[in-house]
Order: structure tokens, then C-alpha cells, then sequence
């Protein structure tokens, strides 16, 4: 229970420094994964999908693990517009209300893109969102493309 007392005053943080802080560029974005039965290729609404933890696993059986930047970033702000189609503010409410009705694991969120891709890079099943891969992890292509 006390996680999900740390969980929410996460959230409540994050979503209040969004609001103070100015509209970010929107930057391109590169999904990364790891893992054997993760596609190479995905349509946009099946990253929506597996992204909103409507997906619970790959191909192979293996579970999905989301790893997003925070939503003070730049880039989760970016991540927030062009994957869930949601302001910051409503992607952090989103996932609390998965995660308090028991129907989906939090995300890993990270203030780095190298502390995400390193998660990633030693994590089965994940995917993340970030804005240059390095050569540690796959590039899904979305929708035939490398940026969103």
C-alpha cells in the first residue's frame, strides 16, 4: 500500500512541475526495445496500444515493460502529444488510475534518456520512447519510419 501512496505523490510532482514549466518543442521520437519477441515493425495504433498497457505481452510470452522519460522532460512531453495523444497532466492521471484498478504495472519512468536506454538495454520486454537510440538497443520502425 505504501507504494502506491509514493506512486501518486510521484505523479502529483511531476504533473505539478509540467504546469510550471514552459510548452516544450516537439522533438522526434525513436522507440527502443529489447528483446527477442518484440516486432521490428509496428503500426502506430499497436504502439498506442501496447504503450497504454493494453498489450500485456509479446509474441513470445514475454511481458511488456514500458520505460518512459518523466513528464517534466521534453521529451515525455513530446511522448505524451505523439504516442497517447494526452498532455502530460492527463497521461500521469491515466496511469495512476490503471495502476490503483489493478489493471496494468506503472511504467519505469527516468529523468535521462541514457538512464532509460540503459534499463531498456538490460531489461527483457521493454520498450521506451527516446529522441537518439544508440546502438545498444533495437529501433522499432513505426509505421515504416525510424521518428515519430
Amino acid at each position: 500500500m505504501a507504494w502506491i501512496w509514493r506512486f501518486s505523490i510521484s505523479v502529483f510532482i511531476i504533473s505539478l512541475l509540467c504546469h510550471l514549466s514552459a510548452s516544450a518543442q516537439e522533438l522526434n521520437l525513436v522507440v527502443i526495445a529489447n528483446g527477442k519477441g518484440i516486432p521490428s515493425e509496428m503500426k502506430l495504433p499497436q504502439l498506442q496500444s501496447t504503450m497504454r498497457g493494453e498489450k500485456l505481452r509479446w509474441p513470445d510470452g514475454s511481458k511488456v515493460i514500458i520505460a518512459l522519460l518523466k513528464s517534466s522532460t521534453p521529451i515525455g512531453v513530446t511522448t505524451s502529444k505523439k504516442i497517447y495523444n494526452m498532455s502530460a497532466n492527463e497521461l500521469n492521471k491515466y496511469w495512476l488510475a490503471l495502476v490503483f484498478q489493478g489493471k496494468a504495472d506503472a511504467p519505469n519512468f527516468f529523468n535521462s534518456e541514457s538512464e532509460l536506454e540503459e534499463f531498456v538495454s538490460q531489461t527483457n520486454g521493454a520498450i521506451g520512447v527516446v529522441s537518439r537510440p544508440t546502438a545498444s538497443n533495437k529501433v522499432i520502425l513505426i509505421d515504416g519510419k525510424r521518428f515519430l
